[in-house]
């Protein structure tokens, strides 16, 4: 079996268990618990609780037009491995979903379930280089018109949006609160499964910089900066890109560098704070 194949079956199989991930999150405990969630998902959860119709069916349907509106700002290669895991997970979900025990226990641990499973479920998707589509695409999409506009909060307005409609139809404030406690906890249990935490900071020395560049901001957005670098051993002058991101997109950032240059030097490290247009707003004297 060639490579390819290997990583393709590997693809598959993660997008299977993420699945399953993400419908024992949903309906052993959102649903039972009555909690709104955010996101594409959140929407389906609206539409099981209003007319029963099930969530992973309702998550495909309302990703098509989504795909279909950002598809020119997604880059070929990733919109097609993401429709490939919307399909297998929204499967999954359906099938079995309806069939796992529904847990009935305190509500504070069902939150605390549901945020961790979704955090896995989405965490090990991002890390093969795909998504679950829907409001990452939305992100995505808004960022390459705005890209003064940080990826966080355009997820915060979108989250609130979500969660306040899902907890108006509970009619409850408890709900509300719930919902963004599992909310920040599959976020900050993602990121922990991707990279540990933290903002990155990455270096990339290759012989093709302004490529990498070009490619940096494609898949992520992001500016880059070139420095000049000279070759401690060989004395060749080097050339460095440097670029600042969140955890989410270092990870694509990475497969795409060596994507581009296989001979890419590349250099991940821990940044602790990030002040500067798309990161945290420099303070005003």
């Amino acid at each position: 079996m060639n490579e390819k194949k290997k990583s393709w079956l590997l693809d598959v199989l993660v997008d299977v268990c993420s699945g399953v991930l993400l419908a024992t999150a949903i309906y052993s405990f959102a649903i039972p618990a009555g909690f709104p969630m955010s996101g594409v998902s959140g929407l389906a959860l609206i539409l099981y609780r209003l007319f029963r119709a099930p969530v992973g069916t309702m998550t495909i349907l309302l990703n098509i037009p989504i795909a279909l509106v950002c598809y020119r700002t997604l880059g070929r290669h990733f919109y097609l491995r993401s429709l490939k895991t919307v399909a297998i997970t929204s499967m999954i979900m359906d099938a079995v979903g309806p069939r796992l025990p529904a847990y009935h226990g305190e509500l504070l641990l069902a939150a605390i379930c549901a945020g961790v499973l979704c955090g896995i479920g989405y965490g090990i998707v991002f890390a093969r280089g795909s998504s679950t589509g829907g409001f990452d695409f939305i992100i995505m999409t808004v960022r390459h018109y705005k890209p003064h506009l940080s990826a966080g909060r355009i997820a915060f307005v979108q989250d609130a949006a979500v969660i306040g409609v899902g907890a108006a139809l509970l009619g409850s404030v408890d709900a509300a609160i719930y919902g963004w406690i599992l909310s920040y906890l599959y976020s900050r249990v993602m990121d922990r499964v991707l990279y540990g935490g933290g903002g990155k900071l990455t270096m990339i020395i290759t012989d093709c910089p302004r490529e990498m560049v070009r490619a940096v901001d494609e898949i992520a957005g992001r500016g880059a900066t070139i420095l000049k670098a000279t070759g401690g051993y060989s004395g060749e002058d080097k050339e460095v890109v440097l670029c600042a991101s969140n955890n989410k997109e270092m990870y694509a950032i990475r497969r795409r560098a060596h994507e581009v240059d296989p001979g890419a030097f590349v250099i991940i490290v821990e940044s602790n704070e990030v002040i500067g247009e798309g990161f945290q707003e420099p303070e005003q004297a």
